[in-house]
């Protein structure tokens, strides 16, 4: 464990701190702490997202890219999504 704490880069810092933000809040969703309707659910997944493409910019995964990259345009249409909702009400 201490080597891999060792090798810890900030990148890599940065991409697992987004991995626990979106694992999070699926978690909080999960638990009824957090409604996947409200604006925090996609403002949280996409936040962690961009933290994730971050570090994968410096370490290129295709399959991560692929998967944050659609998680991210995912995030964007629910933020759109709120906004057109709430301005309907």
């Amino acid at each position: 464990m201490t080597a891999l704490l060792d090798s810890l880069t900030v990148v890599d810092a940065i991409g697992s701190f987004g991995a626990l933000i979106v694992v999070a809040a699926y978690f909080a969703t999960q638990m009824r702490v957090m409604n996947s309707e409200d604006l925090a659910f996609p403002l949280v997944n996409l936040i962690g997202s961009v933290l994730i493409v971050f570090s994968l910019l410096q370490n290129f995964n295709l399959a991560s890219m692929l998967i944050e990259g659609f998680w991210i345009i995912i995030s964007v249409i629910g933020i759109i999504q709120y906004y057109r909702l709430r301005r309907l009400r």
